[in-house]
């Protein structure tokens, strides 16, 4: 069964977030399965938001891994504390960086990113996993884009 979102593109930014999580809330209720649960993410957030790049990579053997994603091929593996994923990681922190030219270290998956915004996502106080949005724009998020973030990554972090 496909599904569909409604959103009001006109809307506030605080209330698209939330309009997308009372969504993604009712669209993931039952479902077990992670894998599906975070590709339905990533694809509403980018057909909601229009974002470059939207995905998730996970912790695994202690590595970041590229999980289900929207958007252009990817770098499959992030260390610990590298680039502005493996930071999120290491700091347990959201990243908001308004030009990954400018972030030292950045690791370049795609020349077309301009900025980008990382959340941790958080079970028992360690990470799991991290949503990675990325802009072709620089400079192209709000502070309502990220604190819609966190909101819906804390979400998130109910589905581990």
């Amino acid at each position: 069964m496909a599904e569909t979102l409604d959103y009001d593109p006109s809307a506030s930014t605080e209330l698209q977030y939330d309009q997308l999580q009372t969504q993604l809330q009712a669209l993931c209720h039952g479902e077990q399965d992670l894998t599906a649960n975070l590709a339905n993410i990533a694809a509403a957030m980018r057909q909601t938001f229009g974002f470059f790049w939207v995905g998730f990579y996970v912790v695994k053997e202690a590595q970041l891994v590229l999980g289900p994603f929207q958007g252009d091929i990817a770098c499959t593996r992030i260390g610990y504390g590298k680039g502005v994923c493996g930071t999120a990681w290491k700091n347990k922190s959201l990243q908001w960086v308004p030009d990954v030219d400018a972030f030292d270290g950045h690791i370049v998956c795609s020349s077309a990113s301009r900025s980008e915004v990382v959340a941790p996502i958080l079970k028992d106080g360690e990470v799991v996993a991290v949503l990675d949005i990325d802009s072709d724009q620089l400079d192209d998020f709000t502070e309502q884009d990220v604190q819609g973030i966190q909101r819906l990554s804390d979400w998130i972090a109910t589905l581990f």
